[in-house]
């Protein structure tokens, strides 16, 4: 080994709420993680970074901007000695040892462990004004447990046909009057127990063969902002408009995890997660670790990911130990 080669004791790549906790438990113990937190197109911050207001994680009993909350998860690490770059990992080697992670400017780091907190994006529409309702939180959103509350006594849609759009329906008819499932076909990918649950529940509305064209936007008080008012939906058959009313849109089609890195590379489940094992944030690769949305398909939480990057640093650090 080179002398003049700088060996981490800890890279994390992503920077939500798992990558932020993450690195400030290896901060605390005195590992001193460096932390890629991306760049555009990614998004350094997380899916978090999109959320307008945050009203369910612990700590914060009036609520506060996502990006707000991941600004003091970023200095809380940073206090303890972390180390940020906003910069991506567009390559890693994890055949040898130590590890190496290769920046977009084509540096290469040198790390005794690697954490993975890449996370996953929800799939979008991808129509206009979609992403910009999302993210000052007026009428579009991917996270019906995150944002059904601020929906109470008006009517929603959810579009897909999985079982997380009926999933959502059912969660979104405790505070919503109706709620309208959206889908392009009359069939379900959902399993037949969830759709039937959902058939019988007298709140739910369904629009088939039907697609979101477009969203109707109108400025609304006191803010003069924009805000979802309807939705022009079109026949998958016929191709007719007809409008919707609804304040609400919830985008259910599923995740992609940010695992393109690590394809070929890590073992992924069938949706394409990494796999960790034995409830643990241990990859396949000892000294690999993988915490957040990258790995979880079930909880999507930000509370949830933060507790994996608490205990990804924890694995990290016993692995170290072992390590001598």
């Amino acid at each position: 080994m080179k002398k003049d080669r700088i060996v981490h004791q800890v890279v994390i790549i992503g920077s939500g709420p798992a990558g932020h906790t993450a690195a400030l438990y290896a901060a605390r113990a005195t590992l001193k993680p460096l932390v890629f937190k991306g760049s555009a197109p990614n998004l350094p911050g997380g899916q978090l970074m999109l959320t307008s207001d945050v009203e369910n994680y612990p700590g914060f009993p009036d609520g506060l901007l996502g990006p707000a909350l991941m600004e003091k998860f970023e200095a809380q690490a940073v206090r303890f000695g972390a180390e940020m770059r906003e910069e991506n990992i567009v390559k890693v080697n994890f055949a040898n040892r130590p590890f190496i992670v290769v920046t977009e400017n084509g540096e290469e780091v040198f790390s005794k462990t690697v954490i993975i907190a890449t996370g996953a994006n929800a799939k979008l529409l991808g129509i206009a004004k979609e992403k910009e309702l999302m993210a000052s939180g007026a009428g579009v959103s991917a996270c019906a447990t995150c944002d059904g509350a601020f929906y109470k006594n008006v009517d929603v849609a959810v579009v897909g046909g999985g079982d997380t759009a009926m999933e959502e329906a059912l969660f979104l008819t405790r505070y919503a009057n109706f709620v309208t499932v959206i889908h392009r076909r009359e069939e379900f990918r959902a399993s037949k127990i969830m759709v039937e649950r959902a058939q019988k529940n007298p709140k739910i509305k369904w629009q088939l063969n039907k697609v979101v064209d477009s969203l109707i936007v109108e400025k609304k008080p006191p803010r003069n902002q924009e805000a979802l008012v309807g939705l022009m939906i079109k026949d998958a058959n016929s191709d007719v408009l007809t409008t919707l009313s609804v304040d609400g849109l919830f985008v259910a089609i599923g995740h992609q995890p940010n695992t393109e890195l690590f394809t070929g590379i890590l073992p992924l489940d069938a949706k394409g997660y990494i796999t960790t094992k034995n409830q643990s944030a241990k990859t396949d690769i000892p000294g690999v670790f993988a915490c957040g949305d990258v790995q979880d398909s079930v909880y999507r939480q930000a509370v949830t990911a933060a507790g994996s990057g608490c205990m990804a640093a924890i694995d990290a650090e016993r692995y170290l130990e072992h390590l001598g």
